[in-house]
């Protein structure tokens, strides 16, 4: 049985697509998966179960890259194609059963939208699955009987980055002497053209364990944030990886929308500013509030309480 599963280019909806799969290979297990997305997030699908190709979907002028892709899958008689693009692709492949995208519900979250396609009441939660070698590399680099604090300050757009000496702020409140992470080392990651944002942050704890995963490639980053007590960061792609490795993540929400996007899990909590999404953005539009300023009403107090909180609900901070 030949499933093809065709998803986001952009690394966070990739990975909550993950729930929606994970349902497909339990439900079909004998299936052999050929998942299609974006060239970043590729390699995230190479160890999930039932998956026996990734196809990388390089964009191109004029919907070429569709082309390619059709070329690739169209000789094989497909049970079922789940298309999360909404493209032609399913329209013209030999297939039994197509499944695709319908109207957004805006009070919905992205999981249980795609969950229902497939008719589950209960979402499958997104779950990212790991290599050993990349484990057993994040292991060594990350400190044996020490709880690791992830930060994660950057984000896609100006506009959903908490500024960074909030983060900092955040970090050595979480990390004092009494704190719920005493001692804690400090992985800081982001992507290799957002170090301008990220290193700020890694150069204030000089004085405490640092790791620099900024600019690593994204499965080793799974790999080690899956080590880790706590992740915060912005509304991001490597939120939502942090909450599929299971680990405790507190996403930071400010001009984009908590009920479709904060982080999916048992384990996760998020934090937003008073204003709604559309509010903060309908400030920027008429000049009122400057596009750097959107996640201002995320205080050091509000995401520290939701954290000890957090925290506290997950085990103990050497758990």
């Amino acid at each position: 049985m030949n499933l093809l599963f065709i998803t986001s280019n952009r690394v966070g909806d990739a990975i909550l697509s993950m729930g929606l799969l994970s349902a497909l290979s339990a439900r079909y297990p004998k299936a052999r998966i050929t998942v299609a997305c974006g060239p970043l997030p590729a390699p995230l699908f190479a160890h999930h179960p039932g998956v026996v190709r990734v196809l990388p979907v390089v964009k191109r002028r004029h919907g070429l890259h569709w082309l390619k892709l059709w070329r690739q899958v169209a000789g094989t008689f497909w049970y079922m194609a789940v298309d999360l693009r909404n493209s032609v692709i399913g329209y013209l492949l030999p297939r039994l059963w197509l499944i695709r995208l319908g109207r957004h519900r805006p009070d919905r979250h992205v999981v249980e939208e795609e969950a229902a396609l497939i008719g589950e009441a209960v979402p499958t939660p997104p779950r990212l699955y790991l290599s050993t070698a990349h484990q057993k590399a994040a292991a060594a680099i990350l400190p044996a009987g020490q709880p690791v604090l992830a930060l994660g300050p950057a984000a896609n757009w100006l506009g959903k980055q908490w500024p960074a000496e909030r983060f900092i702020d955040l970090a050595k409140r979480l990390t004092a002497p009494g704190a719920p992470l005493q001692g804690a080392a400090i992985l800081v990651t982001a992507g290799a053209h957002e170090r301008d944002v990220a290193q700020p942050v890694l150069d204030a704890f000089a004085d405490q364990q640092t790791i620099d995963f900024i600019g690593a490639d994204l499965p080793s980053t799974a790999a080690a944030l899956a080590r880790c007590r706590l992740y915060v960061g912005n509304d991001s792609g490597l939120m939502h990886m942090s909450a599929a490795v299971g680990t405790p993540t507190l996403g930071l929400f400010g001009p984009t929308d908590d009920r479709r996007y904060r982080p999916w899990g048992e384990q996760c909590d998020f934090v937003r500013a008073p204003q709604g999404w559309r509010e903060l953005i309908a400030a920027v539009d008429s000049g009122a509030v400057p596009g750097d300023r959107l996640m201002d009403g995320v205080t050091v107090e509000m995401a520290q309480d939701t954290a000890e909180r957090l925290l506290a609900r997950t085990g103990q901070a050497d758990g």
